[in-house]
């Protein structure tokens, strides 16, 4: 019987070269971590952390629904060519209401 068997998985470069990094300050491979993480999957008996969804408030999820209709273009906003002329016409917005 065999001692150990082989697992192919397939990650992210830059995600490898991060962990790589990581786990060599602890003393330990990918190979080390993916052992670690399998082991406690049994000790746990299942994922050995939450997985949820985030949960947002009603006033986020309003924002995050305006910026993706901006973005899609079911929301039109005011342009501005510069930040100087976006800058002039608060200014200028600044001035009437302080005159009322």
């Amino acid at each position: 019987m065999a001692k150990t068997a082989n697992l192919n998985i397939s990650i992210d470069p830059e995600v490898k070269s991060a962990v790589d990094g990581i786990f060599s300050h602890f003393g330990i491979t990918i190979a080390d971590a993916v052992n670690i993480f399998l082991h406690k999957v049994m000790i746990v008996g299942g994922m050995p952390f939450d997985m949820t969804l985030p949960k947002y408030n009603e006033k986020t999820l309003a924002a995050m629904q305006e910026a993706r209709d901006i973005s899609s273009g079911k929301i039109n906003v005011k342009s501005y060519s510069s930040i100087q002329e976006m800058i002039a016409e608060l200014d200028s917005k600044d001035s009437e209401d302080s005159e009322v």
